[in-house]
């Protein structure tokens, strides 16, 4: 029995690792300033959590404790690969916080209260995150350093329940990394000290014609209608109509309200009530929300439910992303990045000196179409017959207009402007957005609901 059990927890780990590295390796998710693969964070995680801890969910927790919030992996996806128990912890150690609900202060806010009330366990988890980051970030990048350990010293006054052992290891590399950056005492967890000292990845885009497109279609626009049942209902009944009717997802309704919903996986032959789950708070969004927040919600959960009149009436899958409006919708957030592209070069560069950073073949290739588009009549200069990719260049060559953007490296620049072609592309050509570029989409729609918010 004992070497069952031993077995059965090694797998579990095992299988966690595998699961975490290959979902962050798709996305070619990497160490911010080392380039390192991201698995090289999370193995250290689990490490610390595996010299104070020998139970399996927490260790397998500790190397998926990144997955919901950086990869297209939601939390159904790890309820159904490791269960509940494993899913809840990540949950506790996921941010709630949204870029709408206000400036980074707020939001830092919001993920403290979540994570006080988090289990000890995900509390010792989130000890371990918080020392390899620490060290990771006091070590590559003293001025964001500062904002990261003042935000980490208030994180650690919900986190000393239990687990001293790392508690003690993440106050002394606090200690440490403070008298390394001369910080006598730590400042004042203020709103106006972070968003001073932070380098926040914002567009400086804040005309009003482009904020009411941003905001022009909402949760409602494309939400499909949820069927729900009455919670007395028998669930073999539900369970048949469910199949007949080809639903993945049912409301369950008491005392004429929607509170909560079944999947057919959940339905046993108890009255559907006892099925039930509850909606999560980060869940169900006002019919008016923003396309952004709808994103927000997608990529933590596997279904995103919209509130009518103070009631759950609808549902938003991510398949519902493919739809002509949403694709419109991406559509306009690339072309309102390359606007701000253009308006950025327009603003440095007044005599098109900007093609010495560009290739002689990509500039003759403007040339031929200015051209073409003045035989036609059409009044644009050099600037406006560029490719996307050829706007994002001039941008990533130039260091003064890569830190206005909040890019820390050419690199990352680079492979943002590559995934946004990609997504304009297979948006173009009517190709699966969902599949293929789901993290893209998600970074997008983060960085637009920040602009938003400010």
């Amino acid at each position: 029995m004992a070497t069952k059990k031993i077995s059965f927890e090694e797998d579990l780990i095992k299988k966690a690792s595998h699961f975490a590295t290959q979902a962050h390796k798709r996305i070619n998710h990497r160490r911010k300033y080392t380039n390192q693969p991201y698995d090289v964070h999370l193995k250290a995680v689990a490490e610390l959590v595996q010299s104070v801890s020998d139970d399996p969910e927490m260790i397998a927790a500790a190397w998926l404790h990144d997955t919901v919030e950086d990869t297209p992996v939601t939390f159904h996806d790890i309820e159904k690969e490791f269960g509940a128990s494993i899913a809840q912890l990540v949950s506790d150690l996921t941010d709630v916080s949204k870029a709408s609900d206000g400036n980074r202060a707020v939001r830092k806010a919001i993920d403290r209260a979540h994570l006080a009330r988090a289990t000890s366990r995900a509390k010792t988890i989130k000890l371990a995150d918080l020392i390899n980051n620490c060290q990771d970030i006091c070590s590559n990048s003293p001025r964001f350093a500062r904002v990261y350990i003042t935000e980490m010293a208030s994180l650690l006054e919900v986190l000393g329940d239990d687990e001293t052992r790392l508690f003690e290891q993440a106050r002394k590399i606090l200690s440490d990394c403070a008298v390394t950056l001369k910080m006598e005492r730590m400042p004042i967890l203020s709103p106006d000290w972070i968003e001073e000292n932070a380098q926040d990845d914002e567009l400086s885009h804040h005309q009003h014609a482009q904020l009411q497109f941003i905001k022009a279609f909402t949760a409602k626009d494309i939400a499909e209608p949820l069927r729900s049942f009455d919670g007395e209902k028998q669930g073999s009944s539900v369970a048949k109509k469910m199949k007949e009717l080809d639903l993945f997802v049912a409301g369950v309704r008491k005392d004429g309200f929607v509170l909560g919903y079944v999947l057919p996986a959940d339905i046993t032959k108890n009255r559907l009530e006892k099925c039930l789950r509850p909606f999560r708070k980060d869940q169900v969004l006002d019919g008016d929300a923003s396309l952004s927040e709808v994103i927000h919600v997608l990529t933590r959960h596997n279904h995103c439910f919209v509130s009518l009149l103070g009631s759950v009436a609808g549902i938003i899958t991510r398949s519902d992303i493919q739809k002509p409006l949403v694709r419109m919708w991406l559509f306009g957030m690339i072309t309102l990045i390359e606007m701000n592209f253009v308006e950025r070069i327009r603003a440095k560069w007044t005599d098109e000196s900007w093609g010495s950073l560009l290739s002689r073949s990509r500039l003759s290739k403007a040339q031929d179409l200015l051209e073409e588009r003045r035989r036609r009549k059409q009044h644009c200069d050099l600037l406006d017959c560029l490719q996307f990719s050829d706007k994002a260049r001039i941008i990533i060559e130039d260091p003064e207009k890569l830190a206005e953007l909040g890019l820390r490296s050419k690199r990352i620049a680079k492979q943002l402007s590559k995934e946004l072609e990609s997504l304009r592309n297979n948006l173009a050509h009517a190709q699966d957005i969902v599949t293929h570029d789901w993290p893209q989409i998600a970074r997008m729609a983060k960085r637009f609901e920040k602009m938003l918010s400010r």
